[in-house]
């Protein structure tokens, strides 16, 4: 047919012009499936709406939902001709002047890129085709955007495309105003009138020049240019802006010089949180799915999606219960200890001075104080102690109060938090997760992103290491003074551990004795013995993530952890030695109900099987062994059927953290409670260990599971060992007969009775041993 065409020139015009309608018709069609789908004229004319994605637990429990903050879009007479302005010159400089596509601009930026200088060529219109339309991402793509480079070309062709259609159906001001509501400044901040209440309190219709360019200058990366994270580039990219508003003409001489020399003025405004059953869980998911959205190129925000966790809503149930029920009886016992006195002191015991007006100058009502007063201290807290009336959160529910910002301080940080996690340590699924006691006070996650000193909880991983160096439980240390002489950052130096009783006994105890009592001489020594870097490995291998300081104190928990890692770690004993990946969520169904994703744990062994079995059995040690230290645990009904129960409490010093890591044959559990501050805590032993404060959680939790009958949590022993044990570890300990018996973890320090007698458990072997004839204990 064109062969009839004499004309050469006028021959290449009209096949090129059938080869980009024929191409055109068959990125519309998706042509055999190569192009993905494109936004049809009906699509255009009636833009895709947001739709919610759903949270829901293993039984199917719906727990929360994600959707954007502002659902209604700011109209353009709404939106200060600020923005605009930073928008257009930044941008997309001809906005007024193409048709969706400004070709030259994407010549100028296929030329730049040859010369090694990458720049934009997109169109405001197109970015809005890109965000709203999603062209670029896989619910998109056809098989063509599979080929690297040819995906980038289809998907070009279709922001061109779906450019024009825009262009063809709206105005210009009416594509401003939809890409200005649609675009996301950075996490949960979409659309200009969130962004502007969020950084600058105010109404998207009062941004002047400088607070215009902050904001547009933060879609050129969000978080690089976020003005709370990064204020010095979120000050030079603003600055940027208004220069290209001051070349394109939209500022005055004087006004570019004094919005240039302003400085950030942020003024921080709280942004209505709209997720309905917004929850620490519901957070968790969603920082779950961080990578995963992004990789995948998801927005959990408007796609719809159903999101199924791991969680069972039974057993999460009782944990947010127990942990409701708890705390309040331990706010109440800390309160009574400060009574009358001030709670916030240093690690000698003196008051802290500044300590509220520290926190203060940590909030935003602080800067927009001192952004008012031009920092003058005297009138910034002669405000914040004025008293008003506010609600507080407490234990008898929400209470109407007369408090000042430093009255309101003084109530929050006095607030004991907590976390608790319980995981299936076989399949990596996560049971239940309570992030903290109430999170719309306290955003803060206590398991995943609060990381404490872990005390006492962290040394089963000494006694790994000393197993894998081929002792066995049964081996013997003696109860005795230490000290372990040092070098660290090149200085020397000395460590002297202290028992929680600050007594030596001069005991000769197995390792499983002093690790169910909780000894820390032994637990030097053997430390000492294998070497604290053997500790630090056995610790990193289980699942523990966060660094930690290689000295003799790290196995008595001198480092930070958080809840998740330990509870991680402590599966690992349970799984044979196999370190498995956590597992929040299980699956991802789409808008139309097709499975996306499915999640599964990986697993990898890090320690022997043997090992990982007698680790279960040291644990044991803290209940069956004399005085260990989960022998509060026979308070509550757990000892059914021969049920079996492992565990290890944690104090760190002064009684900050209190801990408690419990396993059974079912589930890992990890339970941590103090306060956000740490110089605020309980003030001795008997309200402040780990055995006082965290253990009766764990009591309490497992005792509702195994009363609820629709679990299938059984009572029961562990599991019988897989491999041939070839190491002693049945060595039983003598018991010990007190006056006064009192259980402590590694960190109460409470002095042993003057007399005490021994009598062993096994009176026939002590026969044998000394040779003397030994009195019945029973008879008298």
């Amino acid at each position: 047919m064109f062969k009839e065409i004499r004309n050469r020139y006028i021959r290449i015009i009209i096949i090129g012009t059938y080869t980009i309608i024929l191409l055109v018709c068959m990125v519309e069609m998706n042509f055999l499936w190569l192009f993905g789908y494109s936004p049809t004229v009906k699509d255009i004319r009636k833009p895709i709406q947001n739709v919610a994605s759903e949270v829901y637990t293993a039984d199917s429990v719906l727990i929360g939902r994600y959707f954007k903050e502002d659902r209604s879009p700011v109209p353009f007479d709404s939106i200060s001709s600020n923005v605009v302005n930073a928008l257009v010159a930044t941008e997309d400089i001809r906005f007024f002047r193409h048709h969706g596509v400004d070709f030259l601009a994407v010549f100028s930026s296929a030329a730049s890129a040859i010369q090694g200088d990458p720049r934009g060529g997109s169109t405001i219109t197109q970015q809005l085709a890109k965000n709203m339309y999603r062209t670029r991402y896989n619910q998109s793509n056809g098989l063509l955007g599979k080929i690297p480079g040819v995906g980038m070309v289809v998907f070009k062709l279709k922001e061109w495309l779906t450019a024009f259609k825009l262009e063809n159906n709206y105005g210009k001001k009416d594509i401003l105003a939809m890409y200005l509501n649609t675009v996301s400044f950075s996490n949960n901040a979409y659309g200009i009138k969130t962004v502007a209440r969020r950084y600058f309190n105010k109404e998207a219709s009062e941004l002047a020049a400088p607070e215009a360019a902050v904001l547009i200058g933060m879609l050129k990366g969000t978080t690089r240019y976020n003005p709370v994270r990064n204020p010095e580039r979120s000050l030079e990219r603003r600055n940027v802006v208004l220069g290209q508003m001051y070349k394109a003409g939209m500022l005055s001489d004087t006004a570019y010089e004094t919005a240039k020399a302003a400085p950030l003025g942020l003024r921080l405004g709280e942004t209505e949180e709209l997720g309905s059953g917004d929850s620490y869980l519901r957070t968790a998911v969603e920082r779950w799915l961080d990578d995963w959205a992004e990789t995948n190129g998801y927005d959990i925000y408007v796609d719809g999606l159903k999101i199924y966790t791991t969680i069972d809503s039974r057993v999460q149930r009782h944990a947010e219960e127990v942990v409701a029920d708890q705390m309040a009886v331990l706010q109440q016992r800390l309160e009574n200890a400060w009574r009358g006195e001030i709670p916030w002191r240093d690690a000698d015991g003196v008051v802290i001075d500044g300590f509220l007006e520290g926190l203060a100058e940590r909030t935003a009502y602080y800067a927009q104080l001192d952004e008012k007063y031009q920092g003058n201290k005297d009138s910034i807290f002669y405000n914040l102690n004025l008293p008003k009336t506010m609600e507080v959160f407490t234990w008898d529910g929400p209470k109407e109060v007369q408090y000042s910002t430093m009255d309101s301080l003084a109530h929050y940080a006095m607030m004991l938090n907590a976390g608790l996690m319980t995981m299936d340590p076989y399949n990596g699924e996560i049971k239940a997760w309570v992030g903290g006691i109430n999170h719309q006070y306290y955003k803060y996650d206590h398991v995943f992103q609060s990381k404490r000193q872990a005390g006492s909880t962290f040394k089963p991983f000494a006694y790994l290491a000393a197993l894998e160096a081929g002792m066995s439980p049964c081996d013997k240390y003696t109860d005795k003074f230490v000290r372990i002489n040092y070098v660290e950052d090149g200085e020397e130096k000395a460590w002297e551990p202290k028992n929680a009783d600050w007594v030596f006994s001069g005991r000769e105890m197995s390792l499983r004795w002093a690790m169910g009592r909780s000894v820390n001489s032994i637990t030097a020594q053997i430390t000492e013995e294998v070497g604290w870097d053997k500790v630090v490995d056995a610790a990193y291998r289980c699942g523990i993530e966060s660094p930690l300081t290689s000295v003799p104190s790290v196995s008595l928990g001198s480092n930070d952890v958080s809840v998740f890692e330990m509870v991680n770690a402590y599966a690992t004993f349970m799984n044979k030695g196999e370190r498995v990946t956590p597992i929040l969520v299980s699956k991802i169904v789409d808008y139309d109900g097709n499975t996306i994703a499915t999640f599964k744990i990986t697993a990898k062994r890090v320690i022997s099987e043997e090992v990982a079995w007698l680790m279960g059995y040291m644990l044991r040690g803290t209940m069956e062994e004399p005085e260990g230290t989960s022998q509060a645990l026979w308070e509550w009904d757990l000892w059914r059927n021969g049920n079996q129960i492992g565990g290890k409490t944690g104090t760190s010093s002064g009684y900050v953290d209190g801990w408690y890591m419990g396993v059974t044959k079912d589930l890992v559990t990890g339970v941590w409670i103090g306060c956000d501050e740490r110089s605020i805590h309980f003030r001795d032993s008997q309200t402040g260990e780990g055995s006082r404060t965290a253990l009766p959680v764990f009591g309490k939790f497992m005792e509702r599971l195994y009363h609820d009958d629709s679990l299938g949590y059984d009572y029961g022993p562990f599991p019988e060992p897989g491999v041939a044990i070839n190491r002693k570890y049945h060595c039983p300990s003598p018991r010990i007969v007190r006056p006064d018996s009192t259980v402590t973890d590694s960190i109460a320090p409470l002095r042993l009775p003057d007399i005490m007698l021994e009598i062993p458990s096994d009176i026939e072997e002590l026969e044998q041993q000394i040779e003397i004839e030994v009195p019945d204990p029973s008879k008298k």
